[in-house]
Order: C-alpha cells, then structure tokens, then sequence
C-alpha cells in the first residue's frame, strides 16, 4: 500500500478504556465528523501518517463490550465488521483494552480476531501498572494470542507510535488467524454444515450472522434463505452462545494465567478512599452540587471580559462598514442584518467554551460516573433507569445527541421517558438566552463575600430545568402504562489527571459544532428578518412623509424625528405586521411584539432569540453610532410605561420561558427519528408549550 492507498483502520474497544485518547493521537486536528448510513449516531474518522510512505483513515467505532448487540451503538460495530463492500470496511482492526480490565476486554478481542481480518491489541494505561500491582509478560502474550501486542498509553503519548509500526505489519497479512475454535467446542457437525452455506464468508461471520439476524448486502437470496434455517430452533441457538461464552473465558483465563499478574499488595492507588466520598449518600450530593456552583460562577465571572471584547468588535464593525460602504440596500444588509445577528452567537463563544471545558474535565477524571452512580437511586422512583442520568447530564451540551443516548436504555418505557423529559436539561442553546437576561435583569453583585448572584441566578435555571424533568418523568411513569424491566449496569472508571490534549479537542469540537450549527441558521433568519423589517406593504412606504408631517410644528431634534421615523417604519414592516398579530396572546406575559417576533424564530433554535432582537433593534436605530447587543436591549423603552422593556418581572418571566419551552426544531425531528412516531414530539411541542406560557403568566404576574 502507498499514499494513494490508505490504510483502513478501525478502532474498537470497552468503553473506558481510552480508545478515544487514542484516537485523539493518532488523527490530532484531521478529524471529522459524520453520520453512519441510514442512522444519526456520530462517526469520527481522522487521517493518520503511519510512515513517510503510508497513511492511514482510522474510524473510531462506538464503544461496545462485545459484537453480541443490545443496543443500536453496538449493532453499528456488528454491521462496520460483517459487511465487506462497504467503503469503510477495515483493513486492520485495533482493539484498545484497559490494563485492569484484561480479562474482559480480550473477550471483545477474541470475537474480533475470529472474524479473520489483521488485529492489533494496543493494552492502554500501561503507566498505571505499577499504581496497581499489575505485571504483563508481552512476548508470551503475543504467542499466546499469535497476534501483535503493543503496551501504550494514549494519554500520555506512549507507545503510540509503536501502534503505528504494528498496523503496517498487520496491513502486510492478507488473512489474520482466529483465537478460539468454537466449532470443535460446541458442535463440529452443526458448524460444518454452516460453513458449507458459502466460502465467502469465514465461519464466525456465519455465526454471527445467524445469531444476530444481520445479513451484510453481499449475501445472495439463496444464501440468506440457507442461513435463516439455522435460526429456526432459537433455543439451540442461544445454548451454543451460552457454550461460546463459556470456551472463550476459559481460553483467556488459560492465557493470562501465564502471561498477566495482579498482586494488590503492591497497589498504590486512593481510587476506593475517593469513592467513599464523592458517592457518599450525603457528601457526594453536597459535592457535586458545589462543583456545579463552581462552574456557573466561572461561567459569569471568566467570560465577562472576552465577552464585552466581542460584543464591541462586532459594534465596531458594524459601525465601520457604514461609514466605509456606499449607502444602500447592501449595505443595510451586512450592517444591520448579518453583523448583528451572527454577533448575538458569537459573543456566547467563551460561555460555551467554559461549560464544555468543564464538562469535559469531569468526563476525562472519571467523576461524571461517579454522578451516574449517585443519581442512580433518585431516578428509579421517577420511571426511569440509572442510565437516563447520562442522557440528561448530557443534555446541558445539546438535547439532540443527548436523546440518541438512550439508546443505551433497554426497556422501552424508561427509554420513552428519559426522550420525552430530556429536552427540560438547560442545554448550550439557552446558555445565550440566560446569560443576557441575567446580565439585563439581575445585578452583578456578590453575596456571601464571594458568590456571584448572576452566577447563582444561572444555577437555579439549571437546578429548575432538573427538577421540573424528574418530577414531568413521575407523572408520565404514573400515566403510561407500559409494562417494561430493565437494569442498571455502569462502569466505574479509574480516576486520573485529565488529558490537556484530549480536554482541548473536546472543547474545540464542541464548540465549534456549537457556533457553526447556529450560524448557519442564525445567517438564513438574520437575512430574512431583515428583509421583513426593511418592507412592507403600501404602508410601510408612505411612513416617512406621513412621520414628518405629524412632527412638522414639534421641537424634536433631525436624531430623534429620524429614530422616530424608524420605529415606525419597523411597525408596519412585514414583521411588525406578523408581531402586532401576536402580540395580544403574549402581552399577558409581559412581552411586546418585539420579543414575539424573537420567541417565533428561536423554534429553529434558541440562542437565535438575542440575534433576532440584536437585528430587530439595529433596524429600528438610525444612529450612526451602532451600539452593543445589551445596549439595544438594555435601552429599550416600553412606550405605555416609560419603563424599561426588560425589566425584572419581564426578564425572569423570559427565563421562566426558555427553562420550560420545547423551542428546538432539531429536538423535535430526533425524537420523531427516535420513536417512529410524530404523536411524541406532538405531545413534547404542546405539554411543554402549555407549561412554559403558563409558568411565564404566573412569574410575571408575581413579581409584576
């Protein structure tokens, strides 16, 4: 193989056993990410320079503890190793195990190496042999499993190139050899008639063919029809697995019985002291409620300064290219369309990249399923299962991939209920929303000596958007009556140092898929609602002569007869027109048409609400001196109060909004995607819509 023709890698593994890291060294900044056909689960590939000669696409599959599926992540792996004509079929496999976890993980391994095709078994955490008493004879290893062995450490950079040098030896194999002869273990006659059914396939894909009901496209009719009365006596079929499971783990413990020692006496590691506090039935809550306080703090106090560095380049600009353009149409356009709204995202970049980071952070240290384990007694009293903590924790990124997590979850009702109550998880989008309401509303203040009031102010919606997703999920596990058992399974990492490298990476992808996704749709909406509000009907024309005659025997100054000139314009534009309309079913919540027009195009996304009012009050501003977004905010006027729009009744009944509304178009498609049905994400758009309106009515009529 040369340049022209890379090597195909896949990398599989356990979860948690730093197959990402891994991935993360071997691609740097080449990655990308996609879509497998046919479903919406990410798919990471990266190129890699494995010689001056020889590069590389490594793919890094979804984790899985076996090829025996029992979730859609897992049956993916299934489906990238049996079907051959895929473009991405794997040259070579690398398995990545942990070095505590062996015996498990070479389970996975064994599956793998089965299938015939080139494995490199990379054994990460290789620095933590000593910490835990752990020692490995490689050589006898790599005899034991005739295959190629390399001990590294992904996160520190170790043996990754040895990685690199043991997937061009195994590109140079044409056929790799299986580990366990399952056929002479279970029923050599049975799997003898098998193998018949066609040469094209080796025998444990056969296998896993009949056993998973996955036929791969290069099957013919005749084929399929042959391998499907195999599956016709089920029972059997499940005893020769019960029988393979059995010879595979009795075949790893032969070989790491020679090859693999664990004497605890010589471990040194605190992992058992540090469980006893942070999952602790009362210091673990205490503490994980801390580290979130902490991080809202941070969130206010760290990106105020990038924030208002941002938020005037953008003025700024804005500013110059008026005086810089010809006036005009589009000049208009880039300065009070464009400009403004794409400004209103990108000023949240350093309060996104601080909540990713930290997230992240609690990811790579391995306490985030520290909180799993926590939480997992408080879910099971509201319908659902412990795993439908990691679908709602990850909800504070984004609802979207946050309800193709529960996928994880095998019974079908906590499923359900976990997609229906995730969207109620503060995610990313709202972050902007939140951040200049309370920065409008909330005074930056300090209480305690210390704590930020708008950071704590920020905690509460998150704490509010939990509680209201745990006690909504008590109802609908009250309501729905779906007879369903599942259990809890979670694995407890190792706690370590977080990667710098793979944090960084995390943060970057983040928040740049954060920024782009919202650009895109915050450019197409900027450029419409300019449009709606610089036309109108025959009205609109008129309103410049119909303004100046009604001023003609006033004191007004040229500036405020212009400013009024524009408002009036923006009135009986096309979107004063659609906001006046509204206006009467949203004014009980305290809001005006103006806010109307940004609760309607933030359904595409939430964080469009600041862009759309950002492009709605430059529009309306004739000043030569284009001022902040929290400028336009802060000084608009209610005109039949003389008082400020956002004031404080309005401002958290704005909050109170956000924290309820189902206001996520993406959101909605995945749950359809996900639940095959429209009447779910229906059902999603109108409780949460009702709840939202409600809850607003009531908060603005309390502290109005």
């Amino acid at each position: 193989m040369d340049n022209s023709n890379p090597i195909k890698v896949a990398l599989i593994g356990n979860p948690n056993t730093g197959k990402t890291s891994l991935f993360n060294q071997l691609t740097g900044l080449t990655q990308k990410v996609g879509n497998y056909p046919g479903v919406t689960v990410d798919k990471k590939q990266g190129a890699c320079k494995l010689s001056k000669n020889q590069s590389a696409i490594i793919t890094d599959l979804p984790g899985t503890y076996s090829i025996n599926p029992t979730s859609v992540d897992e049956s993916i792996v299934l489906s990238s190793l049996l079907n051959t004509t895929n473009k991405d079929y794997p040259d070579v496999i690398v398995v990545v195990a942990d070095i505590e976890n062996l015996k498990r993980n070479l389970f996975l391994f064994s599956q793998v190496k089965d299938l015939e095709i080139p494995v490199v078994l990379a054994i990460n955490m290789a620095d933590q042999m000593d910490k835990k008493g752990i020692s490995i004879d490689v050589a006898t290893l790599q005899k034991e499993l005739q295959n190629e062995v390399v001990l590294i450490s992904a996160r520190k950079n170790i043996g990754v190139n040895q990685v690199k040098e043991a997937i061009l030896r195994a590109s140079k194999i044409e056929k790799g050899h299986p580990l366990c002869s399952i056929n002479h273990k279970i029923d050599a006659e049975y799997f003898k008639q098998l193998k018949a059914v066609t040469p094209n396939h080796t025998l444990y894909e056969l296998w896993l063919m009949i056993t998973q009901n996955n036929f791969p496209e290069d099957i013919t009719e005749e084929e399929k029809k042959k391998l499907l009365h195999f599956r016709q006596d089920i029972s059997k079929l499940k005893r020769y697995q019960h029988k393979e499971t059995i010879h595979r783990y009795q075949q790893i413990n032969d070989i790491l019985k020679r090859t693999y020692q664990v004497d605890r006496t010589k471990a040194k590691d605190l992992r058992g002291k540090l469980d006893k506090v942070f999952t602790h039935k009362i210091f673990g809550y205490i503490i994980f409620f801390g580290i979130l306080l902490l991080i809202f703090q941070s969130i206010f106090d760290w990106s105020s300064t990038p924030m208002d560095f941002i938020d005037a380049q953008f003025a700024n600009l804005s500013e110059y290219l008026k005086s810089a353009m010809n006036p005009g149409v589009l000049t208009d356009l880039i300065t009070d369309g464009i400009i403004p709204g794409i400004g209103g995202v990108v000023i949240f970049i350093p309060q996104i990249a601080i909540l990713f980071l930290f997230v992240s952070i609690l990811e790579e240290t391995g306490y985030m399923s520290r909180v799993v384990f926590l939480m997992d007694k408080i879910m099971r009293r509201y319908g659902m299962s412990g795993k439908s903590v990691i679908p709602l924790i990850s909800g504070t990124a984004c609802a979207i991939p946050a309800v193709m997590a529960t996928r994880t979850i095998t019974g079908w009702k906590e499923r359900l209920i976990t997609i229906l109550v995730t969207p109620f998880t503060t995610c990313s989008a709202r972050l902007p929303v939140y951040a200049i309401l309370i920065s409008l509303v909330i005074p930056n203040k300090k209480f305690l000596g210390y704590f930020s009031l708008q950071g704590f102010t920020l905690l509460c919606l998150y704490v509010l958007g939990f509680a209201v997703a745990i006690s909504s999920a008590y109802l609908l596990h009250k309501v729905l009556k779906v007879k369903t058992t599942s259990f809890f399974v979670a694995e407890m990492p190792n706690y370590k140092l977080p990667s710098f490298k793979n944090v960084v990476f995390d943060v970057v992808e983040k928040t740049k898929a954060f920024v782009l996704g919202a650009g895109k749709i915050i450019l197409a909406i900027s450029i419409v609602l300019w449009f709606l509000a610089s036309n109108g009907p025959a009205s609109f024309k008129n309103v410049e002569q119909t303004v100046k005659a009604q001023v003609e025997n006033t004191s007004l100054t040229d500036k405020e007869i212009q400013h009024k000139i524009a408002s009036e314009k923006l009135k009986n534009s096309y979107i004063g027109i659609m906001g006046k309309t509204i206006e009467p079913a949203i004014e009980p919540l305290g809001y005006d048409w103006k806010i109307g027009i940004a609760l309607i195009s933030s359904f595409a996304a939430r964080e469009v609400f600041v862009g759309t009012l950002a492009t709605i009050y430059s529009v309306e501003s004739d000043d030569e001196n284009t001022s902040t977004i929290k400028q336009r905010m802060r000084a608009e006027i209610n005109p039949d109060t003389g008082e400020k729009r956002f004031n404080f009744a309005v401002g958290i009944s704005l909050l109170v909004f956000y924290a309820f509304a189902m206001q996520c178009m993406g959101t909605l498609a995945i749950v359809k995607r996900e639940t095959k049905s429209w009447k779910w994400p229906m059902a999603q758009l109108v409780g949460m819509g009702v709840l939202a309106y409600v809850a607003s009515f009531l908060t603005y009529l309390i502290f109005s």
